[in-house]
This record gives C-alpha cells, structure tokens and sequence, in this order.
C-alpha cells in the first residue's frame, strides 16, 4: 500500500492545479500554485524522487485533474506467461504502458504485446481494474489505474524484445523472476491464471 502522505500530497497537488485551472481570481491562482509547488516538493521528498524528475503528474492547462491509465496484457500459452525485462530496471513484467490517446484500452494491450515482445495477440477480456497506489512497489508520484486484459497468442512465433525491453519469454509460476512491482506483480500473474482456467470469474476491481 502507498504511504498515506504521498497519497494525501498527490490529491493535494491535484487539487491545486484543477484550481490554477478554473479560477479566474488572481488572488487565489497565486495559493493555488503556492500549493502546487508545495505539494510537488512534499512528493519529491515522500517518493525519493528529484524534484526534477516529476514529470506526468496533471498540469493546470490539462483541467480537471484524474488518474492516468495504465494497461497490461496478460498472455497464457500453455499454463507459461509472458513476461518482458524492461530495460529501465532489469526487472520483468507483463508487456503493457500508459494510455495511448487514440486508441481504445484493448487496442493499447495488444499494440504494447506487439512492441515489447513481438507478438499478435488478441484481446479477450478485461479481469483486473485496480488503483496502482493500492499495490506493492517503489512510490510513485503519479496517480494511475491498472488496467489488466487476458489475451490470446494469435500465432506460435517466439516472442522477441522491442525497443523498450531487453527480454521477452513465456515463464511457468515456478520460474517467475524478479518483477517490476511497479508495472505487475505476482498477484497480478496468479490473478490471470485463476480466470484464464475459469471464464466465469468476474472482473475484479478495488
């Protein structure tokens, strides 16, 4: 679970720039970035992250402040998963990445799947929704939901590292290695094994 500060400064600097936003009073604009910038130092402090360094996190320009999306693709090809080793880490996790503007949550699981381990596959259902500060992990100064799709192999090609990843292999439960808690986790993978075996199972969500 996220340290309940971080989780109180991110909803405070949200706060502050749907303010910067829609307030017409320079008087208030002028606490409102104050807070802002307050909040942004509260973040940089709580999460271990250069101030420099805080970039996605909502602008005044962008309205009313929400969460980011963040969606990964869950494939299963004879009880093996498939996991890519991002190169930012080292670490594994199921392909995926933020929202592409454009394109449906679907379309990002399967365009993602593609890029970072060469593979077509097809987007069969969503079985996991849940708020990322709510999940194990390093802190994160921004605010997203995961977004987890079961996916079908379209093809028996070998999956192969993208641009954005050094490796690409389908993995029994027994050899999972070290994940990147931070995109998915063993809970994630063990929740798309139980409703790929059964169908029925309804969507969870936090």
């Amino acid at each position: 679970m996220e340290d309940i500060w971080l989780g109180y400064a991110k909803r405070l600097q949200a706060l502050a720039v749907t303010g910067l936003h829609y307030s017409p009073e320079e008087y208030d604009r002028e606490r409102f970035a104050e807070i802002d910038s307050i909040a942004r130092q509260m973040m940089a402090r709580l999460g271990r992250v250069p101030l420099a360094h805080l970039t996605g996190l909502p602008e005044p320009c962008e309205g009313y402040a929400t969460p980011k999306n963040d969606i990964r693709a869950a494939v299963i090809r004879e009880g093996r998963i498939l996991l890519v080793r991002e190169k930012s880490d080292g670490r594994w996790t199921m392909p995926g990445g933020f929202a592409d503007i454009g394109h449906s949550a679907s379309e990002v699981a399967v365009k993602e799947t593609r890029e970072e381990a060469g593979l077509r596959v097809r987007a069969d259902r969503l079985f996991c929704l849940r708020h990322r500060a709510k999940q194990p992990g390093d802190p994160d100064h921004r605010d997203f939901y995961k977004i987890f799709f079961l996916c079908t192999p379209l093809d028996d090609a070998a999956p192969a590292p993208g641009p954005e990843t050094s490796g690409a292999e389908f993995f029994a439960t027994e050899d999972i290695p070290e994940m990147s808690l931070g995109r998915s986790t063993p809970a994630d993978i063990a929740r798309a094994l139980a409703h790929h075996a059964d169908p029925t199972l309804p969507a969870e969500f936090d």
